[in-house]
């Protein structure tokens, strides 16, 4: 299995504004990133980008491109709104909601009438390990994961991921609320973080570079 981060961030390395506002990217990039979107096997986001976003983890702007991945949703207390343009499309594209133990059975059963399969792995946080072996069980061998700055760290802190792509936008956002790419924890020391090799990058349009990281 083989596992991308796909983000695009400010000059100053957030993902969105203090207010949640994440439309940093071109159209441009929009475009590449729907292309990178038709080569996998799944999307991965977390809850609060479902919430914050209310994406459809489809591939609209890939010309020529049918492919429909699934999608995967990290939502521990099965907080993903019945509203949402996601469980809306569930019967149309297959979709997983991975939940904890402490998520209620009521809710689960609402989220499957709509479509939606909920995947029931661990019991505080969903256990990452156990979801990717049922993805791969599946066959998933490509995961793209578009989650925000938690879910980002959770998957780099357990040794996960094999490749970051980042578009890099010449704006500055500020703000020490607004999300950056890795949140979590994070390192106390440098010897412990994780290391990445550049192996391309590519300049887009006038100001935005796509930066292609893999594990070293």
């Amino acid at each position: 299995m083989y596992i991308i981060i796909s983000a695009a961030m400010s000059l100053d390395g957030k993902i969105a504004t203090n207010s949640g506002e994440s439309n940093i990217s071109s159209t441009q990039d929009l475009e590449r990133v729907h292309k990178l979107r038709g080569s996998v096997d799944a999307i991965m986001v977390g809850i609060l980008t479902v919430i914050r976003d209310d994406p459809m983890l489809n591939v609209r702007y890939a010309k020529g491109n049918t492919k429909l991945p699934l999608r995967v949703i990290l939502d521990s207390k099965a907080n993903i709104p019945l509203s949402s343009r996601i469980l809306k499309t569930a019967h149309d594209i297959t979709t997983i909601v991975a939940v904890t133990r402490k998520a209620s059975a009521r809710k689960i059963r609402c989220i499957e009438n709509t479509g939606a399969h909920v995947l029931v792995a661990g019991n505080d946080r969903v256990d990452i390990s156990a979801l990717f072996t049922y993805l791969d069980q599946i066959g998933c061998t490509r995961i793209l994961v578009e989650g925000g700055g938690e879910t980002n760290w959770s998957l780099l802190n357990s040794g996960l991921i094999d490749e970051i792509i980042v578009t890099l936008s010449s704006m500055i956002i500020g703000g020490r609320n607004a999300v950056t790419l890795v949140e979590g924890c994070g390192y106390t020391k440098i010897s412990d973080t994780r290391k990445l090799k550049l192996i391309k990058f590519e300049r887009q349009g006038p100001d935005e570079l796509v930066l292609y990281y893999r594990s070293a």
